[in-house]
Protein backbone atom coordinates (compact mmCIF):
# COMPACT_ATOMS: atom_id res chain seq x y z
CA UNK A 1 0.00 0.00 0.00
CA UNK A 2 1.68 3.34 -1.35
CA UNK A 3 1.08 6.02 1.85
CA UNK A 4 1.02 8.94 -0.49
CA UNK A 5 -1.34 7.58 -2.44
CA UNK A 6 -4.90 8.66 -2.74
CA UNK A 7 -8.19 7.84 -3.97
CA UNK A 8 -10.17 10.99 -4.52
CA UNK A 9 -14.08 10.88 -5.25
CA UNK A 10 -14.66 13.17 -8.25
CA UNK A 11 -17.70 14.27 -8.53
CA UNK A 12 -17.07 16.73 -11.18
CA UNK A 13 -18.29 20.16 -9.29
CA UNK A 14 -16.00 22.18 -7.86
CA UNK A 15 -15.18 21.45 -4.57
CA UNK A 16 -13.67 18.09 -5.51
CA UNK A 17 -11.81 19.24 -8.50
CA UNK A 18 -10.00 22.18 -5.97
CA UNK A 19 -9.23 19.31 -3.38
CA UNK A 20 -7.59 17.18 -6.00
CA UNK A 21 -5.65 20.21 -7.16
CA UNK A 22 -4.59 20.68 -3.20
CA UNK A 23 -3.70 16.82 -3.06
CA UNK A 24 -1.52 17.10 -6.06
CA UNK A 25 0.32 19.86 -5.00
CA UNK A 26 0.96 17.93 -1.71
CA UNK A 27 2.82 15.79 -3.34
CA UNK A 28 0.46 12.80 -3.35
CA UNK A 29 -0.40 10.48 -6.22
CA UNK A 30 -3.96 10.82 -7.10
CA UNK A 31 -6.60 8.34 -8.74
CA UNK A 32 -10.24 9.83 -9.24
CA UNK A 33 -13.55 7.78 -8.93
CA UNK A 34 -15.89 9.13 -10.40
CA UNK A 35 -19.62 7.53 -8.28
CA UNK A 36 -22.14 6.75 -10.13
CA UNK A 37 -25.60 6.94 -8.80
CA UNK A 38 -27.56 6.50 -11.77
CA UNK A 39 -28.99 9.95 -11.75
CA UNK A 40 -25.89 11.88 -12.59
CA UNK A 41 -23.00 12.82 -15.36
CA UNK A 42 -19.82 11.29 -15.52
CA UNK A 43 -18.65 14.05 -17.87
CA UNK A 44 -17.82 16.71 -15.78
CA UNK A 45 -15.89 14.74 -13.63
CA UNK A 46 -14.05 13.26 -16.32
CA UNK A 47 -13.33 16.46 -17.85
CA UNK A 48 -11.96 17.50 -14.49
CA UNK A 49 -9.48 14.54 -14.41
CA UNK A 50 -8.54 14.91 -17.61
CA UNK A 51 -7.37 18.88 -16.57
CA UNK A 52 -5.70 17.40 -13.34
CA UNK A 53 -3.94 15.18 -15.29
CA UNK A 54 -4.80 12.28 -12.88
CA UNK A 55 -6.54 8.80 -13.60
CA UNK A 56 -10.25 8.37 -13.65
CA UNK A 57 -12.21 5.30 -12.58
CA UNK A 58 -16.06 5.09 -12.51
CA UNK A 59 -17.50 2.85 -9.65
CA UNK A 60 -21.22 1.37 -9.32
CA UNK A 61 -23.45 2.67 -6.60
CA UNK A 62 -26.59 2.21 -7.22
CA UNK A 63 -27.35 -1.44 -5.71
CA UNK A 64 -25.71 -0.08 -2.44
CA UNK A 65 -27.60 3.20 -2.81
CA UNK A 66 -30.80 1.71 -3.29
CA UNK A 67 -29.96 -0.90 -0.59
CA UNK A 68 -28.98 1.48 2.43
CA UNK A 69 -30.36 5.26 1.63
CA UNK A 70 -33.27 5.19 -1.20
CA UNK A 71 -35.04 1.72 0.31
CA UNK A 72 -35.01 3.52 4.12
CA UNK A 73 -34.95 6.87 2.99
CA UNK A 74 -38.76 6.20 1.84
CA UNK A 75 -39.49 3.92 4.41
CA UNK A 76 -39.01 6.33 7.06
CA UNK A 77 -40.81 9.35 5.72
CA UNK A 78 -43.80 6.78 5.82
CA UNK A 79 -43.21 5.85 9.77
CA UNK A 80 -43.78 9.90 10.19
CA UNK A 81 -39.81 10.50 10.36
CA UNK A 82 -37.19 13.26 8.42
CA UNK A 83 -34.64 11.04 6.88
CA UNK A 84 -30.97 12.69 6.47
CA UNK A 85 -29.62 10.20 3.44
CA UNK A 86 -26.63 12.16 3.17
CA UNK A 87 -25.48 11.15 6.82
CA UNK A 88 -26.68 7.55 5.81
CA UNK A 89 -24.73 7.45 2.29
CA UNK A 90 -21.56 8.39 3.43
CA UNK A 91 -20.79 5.35 5.70
CA UNK A 92 -22.75 3.24 4.33
CA UNK A 93 -22.20 3.31 1.03
CA UNK A 94 -19.87 6.56 -0.50
CA UNK A 95 -16.97 6.22 1.73
CA UNK A 96 -16.95 2.24 1.84
CA UNK A 97 -17.04 2.45 -2.08
CA UNK A 98 -13.91 4.70 -1.58
CA UNK A 99 -12.29 2.73 0.05
CA UNK A 100 -12.91 -0.57 -1.92
CA UNK A 101 -11.03 1.42 -4.89
CA UNK A 102 -8.04 2.69 -2.05
CA UNK A 103 -7.74 -1.18 -1.83
CA UNK A 104 -7.87 -2.15 -5.06
CA UNK A 105 -5.35 0.36 -6.12
CA UNK A 106 -2.87 0.20 -3.24
CA UNK A 107 -4.01 3.77 -2.13
CA UNK A 108 -3.81 4.37 1.76
CA UNK A 109 -5.98 7.33 1.74
CA UNK A 110 -9.67 8.82 0.61
CA UNK A 111 -10.25 12.27 0.16
CA UNK A 112 -13.62 14.13 -0.64
CA UNK A 113 -14.53 17.95 -1.47
CA UNK A 114 -16.08 17.94 2.24
CA UNK A 115 -15.46 21.34 4.54
CA UNK A 116 -13.73 19.30 7.18
CA UNK A 117 -10.49 18.11 8.46
CA UNK A 118 -9.50 14.89 9.61
CA UNK A 119 -6.10 14.60 12.14
CA UNK A 120 -4.88 11.58 13.54
CA UNK A 121 -8.26 9.71 12.81
CA UNK A 122 -10.28 12.77 14.61
CA UNK A 123 -13.09 14.33 12.65
CA UNK A 124 -13.02 18.44 13.47
CA UNK A 125 -15.38 21.02 12.14
CA UNK A 126 -14.10 22.45 8.75
CA UNK A 127 -14.68 26.96 7.85
CA UNK A 128 -17.17 28.28 10.04
CA UNK A 129 -19.13 29.36 7.10
CA UNK A 130 -19.58 26.23 5.65
CA UNK A 131 -18.96 23.32 7.76
CA UNK A 132 -19.92 19.93 7.12
CA UNK A 133 -18.54 18.03 9.81
CA UNK A 134 -22.11 17.07 10.21
CA UNK A 135 -22.89 14.93 7.66
CA UNK A 136 -19.53 13.40 8.49
CA UNK A 137 -20.23 12.44 11.70
CA UNK A 138 -21.57 8.76 10.92
CA UNK A 139 -18.36 7.78 9.88
CA UNK A 140 -16.45 5.04 11.60
CA UNK A 141 -13.60 5.65 13.25
CA UNK A 142 -11.56 3.37 11.04
CA UNK A 143 -12.96 4.94 8.34
CA UNK A 144 -11.86 8.36 9.60
CA UNK A 145 -8.49 7.10 9.95
CA UNK A 146 -8.04 7.18 5.95
CA UNK A 147 -9.61 10.29 5.01
CA UNK A 148 -8.40 13.53 3.84
CA UNK A 149 -10.50 17.03 3.72
CA UNK A 150 -8.42 19.18 1.78
CA UNK A 151 -10.92 21.57 1.79
CA UNK A 152 -11.20 21.77 5.69
CA UNK A 153 -9.29 25.20 5.72
CA UNK A 154 -11.14 26.87 3.40
CA UNK A 155 -14.27 29.16 2.44
CA UNK A 156 -16.51 28.45 -0.12
CA UNK A 157 -15.60 31.46 -2.04
CA UNK A 158 -11.89 31.12 -1.74
CA UNK A 159 -12.47 27.45 -3.61
CA UNK A 160 -14.17 28.94 -6.18
CA UNK A 161 -11.54 31.58 -6.35
CA UNK A 162 -8.45 28.71 -6.42
CA UNK A 163 -10.73 27.27 -9.10
CA UNK A 164 -10.83 30.01 -11.21
CA UNK A 165 -7.11 30.47 -10.70
CA UNK A 166 -6.29 27.22 -11.74
CA UNK A 167 -8.07 27.37 -14.53
CA UNK A 168 -10.80 24.43 -13.89
CA UNK A 169 -13.77 23.88 -15.87
CA UNK A 170 -15.63 23.36 -12.78
CA UNK A 171 -15.26 27.12 -11.00
CA UNK A 172 -18.36 28.14 -12.36
CA UNK A 173 -20.33 24.81 -12.17
CA UNK A 174 -23.24 25.65 -9.68
CA UNK A 175 -23.19 23.81 -6.25
CA UNK A 176 -24.63 20.04 -6.03
CA UNK A 177 -28.32 19.50 -5.14
CA UNK A 178 -29.35 18.88 -1.46
CA UNK A 179 -30.31 15.49 -2.30
CA UNK A 180 -28.21 13.53 -5.13
CA UNK A 181 -30.31 10.69 -6.26
CA UNK A 182 -33.42 12.95 -6.60
CA UNK A 183 -32.66 16.17 -8.97
CA UNK A 184 -35.23 18.62 -8.96
CA UNK A 185 -35.60 18.35 -4.54
CA UNK A 186 -38.87 17.34 -5.12
CA UNK A 187 -38.80 14.34 -2.19
CA UNK A 188 -42.95 13.72 -2.30
CA UNK A 189 -42.87 13.23 -6.05
CA UNK A 190 -40.12 11.05 -6.10
CA UNK A 191 -42.05 8.77 -3.69
CA UNK A 192 -45.12 8.83 -5.07
CA UNK A 193 -43.30 7.97 -8.31
CA UNK A 194 -42.19 4.61 -6.01
CA UNK A 195 -45.47 4.03 -5.08
CA UNK A 196 -44.12 5.03 -1.19
CA UNK A 197 -46.31 7.83 -0.72
CA UNK A 198 -48.55 7.87 2.85
CA UNK A 199 -52.59 8.47 1.73
CA UNK A 200 -53.79 11.63 2.57
CA UNK A 201 -55.14 12.00 6.00
CA UNK A 202 -56.56 14.86 8.58
CA UNK A 203 -55.17 18.29 10.00
CA UNK A 204 -56.10 17.61 13.51
CA UNK A 205 -54.82 20.17 16.95
CA UNK A 206 -53.94 19.26 19.61
CA UNK A 207 -57.45 18.33 21.01
CA UNK A 208 -57.87 16.30 18.32
CA UNK A 209 -60.51 18.70 15.82
CA UNK A 210 -60.18 18.19 12.52
CA UNK A 211 -58.53 21.41 10.94
CA UNK A 212 -58.40 20.06 7.01
CA UNK A 213 -57.27 17.38 4.56
CA UNK A 214 -53.80 16.94 3.80
CA UNK A 215 -51.96 14.96 1.07
CA UNK A 216 -50.03 12.48 3.36
CA UNK A 217 -47.70 12.82 6.52
CA UNK A 218 -44.66 11.88 3.89
CA UNK A 219 -44.96 16.02 2.65
CA UNK A 220 -44.34 17.30 6.50
CA UNK A 221 -41.88 17.77 8.63
CA UNK A 222 -42.01 19.26 12.86
CA UNK A 223 -41.59 22.16 13.07
CA UNK A 224 -42.68 23.16 9.73
CA UNK A 225 -44.57 26.18 9.20
CA UNK A 226 -44.68 26.74 5.39
CA UNK A 227 -46.58 24.60 2.60
CA UNK A 228 -49.31 23.41 4.92
CA UNK A 229 -52.11 24.88 2.73
CA UNK A 230 -53.98 25.56 5.39
CA UNK A 231 -55.98 29.15 6.25
CA UNK A 232 -57.09 29.42 9.97
CA UNK A 233 -57.04 32.50 12.52
CA UNK A 234 -53.66 32.06 13.54
CA UNK A 235 -50.67 30.75 11.80
CA UNK A 236 -49.85 26.97 11.92
CA UNK A 237 -46.79 24.93 12.59
CA UNK A 238 -46.70 20.76 12.53
CA UNK A 239 -46.22 20.00 16.29
CA UNK A 240 -46.37 16.08 15.46
CA UNK A 241 -46.97 13.95 12.99
CA UNK A 242 -49.02 10.00 13.87
CA UNK A 243 -48.40 7.80 11.11
CA UNK A 244 -50.38 5.18 12.91
CA UNK A 245 -53.40 7.39 12.33
CA UNK A 246 -52.03 9.32 9.20
CA UNK A 247 -53.31 12.45 11.50
CA UNK A 248 -51.11 15.41 11.17
CA UNK A 249 -50.89 17.64 14.54
CA UNK A 250 -50.97 21.57 14.17
CA UNK A 251 -50.41 24.28 16.74
CA UNK A 252 -49.05 28.09 17.26
CA UNK A 253 -45.64 26.55 17.51
CA UNK A 254 -45.24 27.26 21.26
CA UNK A 255 -45.00 23.51 22.53
CA UNK A 256 -41.86 22.84 19.60
CA UNK A 257 -38.99 24.00 22.12
CA UNK A 258 -38.05 21.18 24.71
CA UNK A 259 -35.09 20.63 27.12
CA UNK A 260 -34.87 17.14 26.36
CA UNK A 261 -34.21 14.87 23.74
CA UNK A 262 -33.80 10.98 23.54
CA UNK A 263 -31.54 9.69 20.93
CA UNK A 264 -30.17 6.13 19.70
CA UNK A 265 -27.79 4.73 17.28
CA UNK A 266 -25.01 6.19 18.83
CA UNK A 267 -21.34 6.46 17.01
CA UNK A 268 -19.08 7.52 18.72
CA UNK A 269 -15.66 9.27 17.64
CA UNK A 270 -13.53 9.55 21.03
CA UNK A 271 -12.85 6.93 23.62
CA UNK A 272 -13.80 9.25 26.50
CA UNK A 273 -17.03 11.45 25.96
CA UNK A 274 -17.20 14.32 28.54
CA UNK A 275 -20.53 14.75 30.26
CA UNK A 276 -20.46 18.64 29.28
CA UNK A 277 -20.70 19.45 25.31
CA UNK A 278 -22.83 20.91 22.64
CA UNK A 279 -24.84 20.05 20.00
CA UNK A 280 -26.18 20.47 16.81
CA UNK A 281 -29.71 19.31 16.27
CA UNK A 282 -29.90 19.68 12.38
CA UNK A 283 -27.65 20.81 9.62
CA UNK A 284 -27.37 24.46 10.63
CA UNK A 285 -24.39 26.45 12.44
CA UNK A 286 -26.63 26.54 15.90
CA UNK A 287 -24.61 24.73 18.48
CA UNK A 288 -26.56 24.48 21.91
CA UNK A 289 -25.12 23.50 25.30
CA UNK A 290 -26.07 20.08 26.56
CA UNK A 291 -25.29 17.29 29.46
CA UNK A 292 -25.29 14.20 27.89
CA UNK A 293 -26.86 11.19 30.23
CA UNK A 294 -26.38 7.82 28.90
CA UNK A 295 -29.69 5.65 29.39
CA UNK A 296 -28.07 1.83 28.35
CA UNK A 297 -29.34 -0.32 25.88
CA UNK A 298 -27.64 2.45 23.20
CA UNK A 299 -29.50 5.51 23.80
CA UNK A 300 -28.77 8.91 25.51
CA UNK A 301 -30.88 11.54 27.56
CA UNK A 302 -29.38 15.00 25.83
CA UNK A 303 -30.87 17.80 27.80
CA UNK A 304 -30.50 21.01 26.91
CA UNK A 305 -31.17 24.23 29.38
CA UNK A 306 -31.76 26.63 27.00
CA UNK A 307 -33.99 24.77 24.84
CA UNK A 308 -34.27 22.88 21.35
CA UNK A 309 -36.80 23.96 18.38
CA UNK A 310 -38.44 20.75 16.84
CA UNK A 311 -35.52 17.90 17.31
CA UNK A 312 -37.03 15.80 14.87
CA UNK A 313 -37.15 12.34 14.64
CA UNK A 314 -34.65 10.38 11.96
CA UNK A 315 -32.79 13.33 12.00
CA UNK A 316 -29.16 13.44 13.22
CA UNK A 317 -27.72 14.86 16.58
CA UNK A 318 -24.42 15.72 16.64
CA UNK A 319 -21.79 16.20 19.51
CA UNK A 320 -19.26 18.71 19.94
CA UNK A 321 -16.86 19.59 22.42
CA UNK A 322 -14.96 22.96 20.56
CA UNK A 323 -13.68 22.05 16.89
CA UNK A 324 -13.80 18.35 17.81
CA UNK A 325 -16.59 15.94 16.86
CA UNK A 326 -17.20 13.26 19.58
CA UNK A 327 -20.08 11.55 18.03
CA UNK A 328 -23.67 11.31 17.09
CA UNK A 329 -27.10 9.87 17.32
CA UNK A 330 -30.12 9.48 15.83
CA UNK A 331 -33.15 11.60 17.42
CA UNK A 332 -35.61 9.48 18.18
CA UNK A 333 -38.68 11.61 20.25
CA UNK A 334 -38.19 14.61 22.51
Amino acid sequence: MERDKVVLGLSGGVDSAVAGRLLLEAGHRVEAVYLDNGVGDAAPARQAAAQLGVPFHVADIRPALEREVCGPFAGAYRAGLTPNPCALCNPRVKFPALLAWADRLGARWVATGHYARAEAGRLLRGGAGNDQSYLLARLTRPQLARCLFPLGGYEKAQVRALAAGYGLSAAQRPDSMEICFIPDNDYPRWLEARGMAAPPGDFVDREGRVLGRHGGIHRYTLGQGSGLGLSGPRKYYVSAIRPETGQVVLSDGSDLTVRQVRVGGLNWLVETVPAQAAARFRHSRTDTPVTLVPQGEGELLVLAPEGVRAPTPGQLAVFYQGDLVLGSGWIKRA
